[in-house]
């Protein structure tokens, strides 16, 4: 009868273990899957393109906008602040603002992202299981800073990008400045 409680207590022990581990693995998944950050305009991109505020606002990338970005930390070739004009869902005109993005525009125009390209970065270091990627929306739902470190053990790999100056078109067919001249091409400013 011993052996019998004893075979009992080991039995229950191993299915308190079991429930004990699948309950921590279940809430590791659960806090694995929403962001947390100190940023209260922090939150989760729900897809490519498409970002969720923590107000629940959803965001969805329009076809044409202008944008302003900074693009620091790393050692990577988009490096500086940029004024961009999208247009049908790609850059129609970028304008360096600084040494290093005019260099980045004049030598390396296909470098410059659309903030759904920058969501996409997001999302895939998200994949990759990035050490740190992290968001911050303004109210309207679109992001204001991407805050990504593949490897916090490993120097350079970062890349910060602060989203400002953010405005779509009025009229999807109009250039969002009007009166604007605005290029079809990728240019330098001087």
């Amino acid at each position: 009868m011993t052996v019998v409680r004893l075979k009992s207590v080991r039995a229950s022990l191993r299915s308190v273990s079991v429930a004990g581990l699948v309950g921590g693995l279940l809430w590791a998944t659960v806090a694995c899957g929403t962001e947390s950050s100190s940023g209260s305009g922090s939150a989760q991109v729900a897809g490519p393109e498409t970002a969720t505020s923590p107000s629940g606002t959803t965001w969805q990338e329009p076809d044409s906008y202008v944008y302003t970005l900074k693009s620091s930390e790393g050692e990577r070739s988009l490096i500086g602040t940029f004024r961009v004009t999208v247009r049908d869902g790609k850059v129609a005109e970028a304008v360096g603002l600084d040494a290093n993005s005019r260099r980045v525009v004049k030598q390396l125009p296909a470098e410059v992202p659309t903030i759904g390209e920058l969501l996409d970065e997001l999302e895939q270091s998200r994949l990759d299981d990035a050490d740190t990627a992290e968001a911050e929306y303004a109210p309207d739902g679109h992001p204001e800073r991407i805050s990504l470190d593949w490897d916090k053990n490993a120097i350079d790999d970062e890349a910060l990008y602060v989203i400002s100056a953010y405005a779509p078109a009025v009229d999807q067919r109009a250039d969002p400045f009007v009166g604007d001249s605005v290029s079809a091409g990728v240019s330098a400013s001087p």
